[in-house]
Parts: C-alpha cells; structure tokens; sequence
C-alpha cells in the first residue's frame, strides 16, 4: 500500500496564519476559520432550505467550506489587498491555487480521488453552493473584525466596515436573516450570553 501525505498536509492548515498584514489580538489559522466557514454556510443552507424555499443540502455546502481554503497549505495565505491588487495578480494566484489543489488532490490514493473531486475542482452544478461559502466566508471575517474591535484593536475598523458592505449587497434573505439573528450574539460577554 502507497503512502498518502493528503490528511498530514490538511493537518498544517492550523499552521497557517490568516490577516498576516495586520495586528492581531488572537491570531486565527485556516482550520478554525474553515470550520467557522463550514458552520456558517451549513446555517445558511439551512435557512435558505426551511424558510426561503432552497434546495440546497447543507451537509454538501459544510464540505465544500471544510476545504474551501485548503490549498494555502501549499501557496500560505496570502493577504486580500494583495490577491485582489490588480487583474493579473488576482488571476496568477487563482492558477497558483489551482496548480495546489492539483497536488493536493493526486496525494489521494487513486480510487478516493473521485470522492474529494469537487472540494478541490468547483463544478458549475454546485456554483449556488461556492456563492454560499464565499458569503460564509465574509461573515467569519467580519466575526474576526468584530472580535478585534471588542478588545479595542482599531486596526480593523476599515475591514469590518467594508465586509459588512460587501455581505449586505448580495441582498439575499437568508444571508440577512442569518446577520439579524446570529451576529448581534457575537457583541455579547459570556455573562450576557447566559
């Protein structure tokens, strides 16, 4: 039997730090922000699904989320004004991520392959799914702005309100029923909490 390095790679994602361009009160690796990613979009999917007349299966979305950013275990996480700097750098690091997704994909024995095809290779059946993530995405990102702003690290202040921006124009349902009811919560001390 052939060895697979697949999980030992998947294991180094709490090794890589997000936000690397700014001052972090606790810092947050790629594992705990996917897992968010994952409960956040499972939420959604869940919402869309009991009130809005989806027909999205939430426990696909999860997995989808789960390695949604799997491929900064290979490239590391590069910063967002930097990604997004201008058209070629954007589109170089998207050839960049799917080069990472390739290795990381053939480190699989051959016949898992096909099980974890589409958590690596998005396919254009579930681009109602990866607008879900990329929208779960930007709330667990807002959540990490409003963490640093409670212990009063201004240093996000800029993003949280850019993120809010960019959530509040995809104007959908789901998306503002899921910011009405659960973001508020995230202001709270434990003690209001309970």
């Amino acid at each position: 039997m052939k060895m697979s390095h697949f999980f030992a790679y998947m294991s180094r994602m709490k090794l890589i730090q997000r936000w690397g361009l700014m001052r972090n009160s606790h810092p947050e690796n790629i594992q705990e922000h996917s897992l968010q990613v994952a409960m956040i979009a499972h939420g959604i999917a869940v919402i869309k699904n009991q009130m809005f007349n989806g027909q999205i299966i939430p426990e696909r979305v999860a997995m989808l989320a789960l390695f949604h950013d799997a491929s900064e275990v290979i490239t590391g996480d590069l910063a967002t004004p930097i990604k997004y700097f201008n058209p070629e750098i954007k589109k170089a690091f998207q050839e960049i991520e799917t080069v990472a997704n390739h290795r990381l994909h053939k480190m699989l024995p051959e016949p898992l392959q096909d099980q974890y095809q589409a958590y690596f290779f998005p396919k254009q059946e579930d681009d109602q799914y990866w607008m879900i993530i990329k929208i779960a995405d930007k709330i667990s990102a807002y959540l990490k702005c409003l963490e640093e702003l409670k212990v009063g690290n201004e240093e996000f202040k800029q993003a949280e309100k850019a993120i809010l921006k960019d959530i509040r124009q995809y104007n959908l349902p789901e998306v503002e029923y899921f910011m009405d009811t659960y973001i508020p919560s995230f202001s709270l001390t434990l003690d209001e909490l309970n």
